[in-house]
């Protein structure tokens, strides 16, 4: 059965909570010192006199522009979201409860420094003023957000970047859904397995490249920050800028309920990260006492359960809530949980760490090098690629992993037998002995999602006979690596407008999977004279995706690169259902379009309010534009013969640092600083830009800012 009968189906009662004695949080816009500058595109300048202050003003812009996914996060964190949004919401919140989050901040809260504190403290101040002045977005039973909240919701939500969601809700599938690891099984493991992550049905990817000085024409630094997310919904980028008298002058990207840029760049250095998979967690198949079922055997010994019946509550109507109590079980591995087939116990990287804001916040204000490797020293965050560059000419990559160091006897890649200290690990490869490439000869670096092993061309690469198999870093090549080798790798000379060039590429490599297929096909013959005609137009296809192109509709219809449903690859490649996809697929054009050979910029649309205007771009490409890609008969989200872009190239940046560390900063957000506002002017004002491939300058200073003002005032005085 599903997690969510699951849930609901065991120890349930009605209740209907009366609202708490009413508070008040009117005065909170007294204690801060903070100003919000609103540019003309609507992009939010925080200006305060203190770090705290400036995240007060922060939290209260945000929450202006978006705050039903700032409150969906939060609650969330909390475990308190089905009482809001009704049962659909009831396995987040049974997970957040198991993993024990709200435990896990009490704890470790008290112990982050004061400064961090104090930063949380006042974002969740600025919610609470925010709520004062629209009580209607928040009943008061949920008040007040806290500065645990907000910590909260980087403990909860960090480990599904590597996955850990889809590997918890897969033990409530109807069978075990890998085999059990037994010693000796390692020597069988020849490579690592591939754990691509999808969020919302979009594949989360980046890019990301740095070039330094001896591989520009003048000198200069260049940096892409380029993550790719989903275009709405609790990781979408929000786009803000951060300045106060205490020296934090940030401007980047941060997701709905973070009180710090978590990609982008002050005046001295920027970074960015991408999505990298190294295998971070472990399921055990634990040996359940016969005669005691809440004992489980460890070592020769059976040891209890510390078992709990943690309550769920759901919205039903209006006032109406249903409390489900459900069984969550702790181990000495971590949280576990009892099903038909077998008891499970889930163990993951950084279980238990809340320092996750106490690094981005190091990193914001950060100011050389050192400064910002002690931060990311400090591992809290247990994944990502990071790719820096900054203004005394360095670049560097890090593959950033808590990766566990394990016994190599077994498979780590399968379940693992839970009733051995042999498969319970409990140290981390340390620091220094992680994949990373520091100013390498050919001066420039590169992820995209692809393995470290081919950050750059020439020496410098870190070497795949260093690391083990147990870990599983990904040796996979992904086409946006493999293009971003080709183009940087072929020019030694790198100018601002080939930087710019190169980012917006819109090409497959001879190398990739797509291209091999689509090589393949071009050899096969059908007697149909439907499959005849698509035929014709497949061999026209030039490996690029640009709007005007007339094959690539048919190819990525066909193909549906980056999608969880009917992936291709050559090693499934069968020649007559890859010709009974293209020929249904032309189908659907001919349905659509009237043609099979239509412009593909008229398929592969940026809609959005009153914008719907073509897209260059595909999955997987460097200009990477993703859709939810499904066939039922048709693919879903292709809606009167136009596909809507869903996610890929979102908020990103470029950054330039000249000879002299002078910066300069180009930005665009695929819809607008108005996120979820869809009354102001700013919800689709940067989607004909971001469809046209052109982008803003970034606003660095308050002399810049004031140029392009349209509205400066304190928090609650707008």
């Amino acid at each position: 059965m599903t997690i969510l009968v699951f849930l609901l189906t065991s120890g349930m009662y009605f209740s209907m909570p009366s609202e708490p004695a009413p508070s008040t949080f009117a005065n909170l816009g007294e204690k801060y010192e903070v100003r919000i500058l609103r540019d003309d595109f609507g992009v939010p300048h925080i200006f305060g006199k203190t770090d705290p202050d400036t995240a007060f003003g922060l939290a209260y812009a945000h929450a202006e522009d978006d705050f039903p996914t700032i409150r969906e996060s939060l609650l969330q964190a909390r475990g308190e979201f089905a009482s809001f949004a009704g049962k659909d919401q009831a396995p987040v919140d049974f997970l957040a409860k198991l993993l024990r989050v709200k435990e896990t901040v009490a704890k470790g809260y008290p112990t982050l420094p004061e400064e961090v504190r104090s930063l949380c403290d006042a974002y969740a101040d600025g919610l609470n003023f925010y709520i004062s002045k629209h009580p209607e977005d928040l009943p008061r039973r949920y008040l007040p957000m806290t500065g645990q909240d907000v910590v909260a919701g980087f403990v909860f939500k960090g480990p599904f970047f590597y996955g850990l969601d889809n590997e918890v809700l897969a033990l409530f599938g109807e069978n075990r859904g890998k085999p059990l690891s037994k010693k000796g099984d390692g020597e069988k493991t020849a490579a690592a397995v591939e754990r691509w992550l999808h969020k919302e049905g979009v594949t989360v990817g980046s890019n990301a490249f740095a070039v330094a000085p001896s591989r520009t024409p003048d000198g200069s630094t260049y940096l892409a920050i380029n993550s790719h997310q989903p275009w709405e919904g609790p990781v979408a980028w929000y786009e803000a800028h951060v300045t106060s008298e205490e020296g934090w002058n940030c401007i980047g990207g941060l997701f709905p309920g973070t009180p710090v840029i978590l990609v982008g760049h002050n005046e001295h250095l920027g970074w960015a990260h991408t999505v990298n998979s190294p295998d971070l967690i472990d399921i055990y198949v634990l040996e359940v006492n016969p005669e005691n079922p809440n004992q489980y055997k460890f070592d020769g010994e059976w040891l209890d359960f510390e078992v709990r019946q943690v309550p769920l509550e759901v919205k039903v109507w209006g006032p109406i809530r249903w409390t489900v109590k459900r069984e969550a079980l702790w181990s000495v591995h971590g949280p576990a949980v009892r099903q038909s087939h077998g008891v499970y116990a889930i163990r993951y990287a950084n279980m238990g760490d809340v320092r996750q804001v106490q690094q981005w916040y190091e990193m914001n204000k950060a100011t050389n090098f050192e400064e910002w490797k002690t931060a990311m020293q400090l591992r809290a965050n247990a994944s990502l690629n990071s790719i820096y560059a900054d203004k005394e000419g360095n670049i560097y990559y890090l593959y950033n992993g808590m990766m566990p160091v394990r016994d190599e006897g077994y498979n780590w890649e399968h379940y693992l037998p839970g009733n051995t200290s042999e498969t319970l690990w409990q140290n981390y490869v340390d620091f220094e002995s992680m994949p990373q490439v520091f100013n390498p000869e050919s001066g420039f670096i590169q992820n995209c999602n692809n393995t470290p092993y081919q950050t750059t061309t020439g020496p410098g690469n870190p070497d795949p006979a260093q690391f083990s198999e147990t870990l599983g870093i990904e040796k996979y090549m992904s086409n946006r690596g493999m293009r971003a080798l080709e183009l940087l790798g072929a020019d030694d000379s790198i100018t601002w407008e080939e930087f710019h060039t190169y980012k917006f590429d819109d090409a497959y490599s001879e190398k990739s999977d797509e291209v091999k297929i689509w090589k393949h096909l071009c050899e096969a013959e059908s007697d149909d004279p439907a499959t005849q005609e698509a035929l014709a137009v497949w061999r026209k296809w030039d490996r690029r995706t640009n709007r005007e192109n007339t094959s690539t509709a048919l190819v990525v219809l066909t193909l549906r690169p980056g999608s969880n449903d009917d992936k291709r690859s050559l090693d499934e490649a069968d020649t007559k259902k890859l010709l009974e996809e293209m020929t249904w697929a032309a189908g659907l054009l001919k349905d659509t379009h009237g043609k099979i050979d239509v412009a593909w910029g008229e398929v592969n649309r940026m809609i959005r309010g009153n914008v719907n205007m073509p897209l260059d771009g595909a999955p997987d490409v460097l200009r990477a534009v993703y859709q939810t890609f499904k066939r039922e008969g048709k693919i879903v989200g292709m809606e009167d013969g136009q596909l809507k872009g869903r996610g890929g190239d979102c908020y990103f940046l470029l950054v330039r640092w000249d000879a002299d560390g002078k910066i300069t900063s180009e930005a665009i957000h695929q819809y607008g600083a108005a996120t979820m506002s869809r009354d102001s002017e700013h919800y689709d004002d940067q989607a004909p830009l971001f469809a046209q491939k052109k982008m803003r300058t970034s606003l660095l200073t308050e002399e810049a800012i004031r140029e392009h003002l349209t509205r400066e005032y304190k928090p609650g005085e707008e």
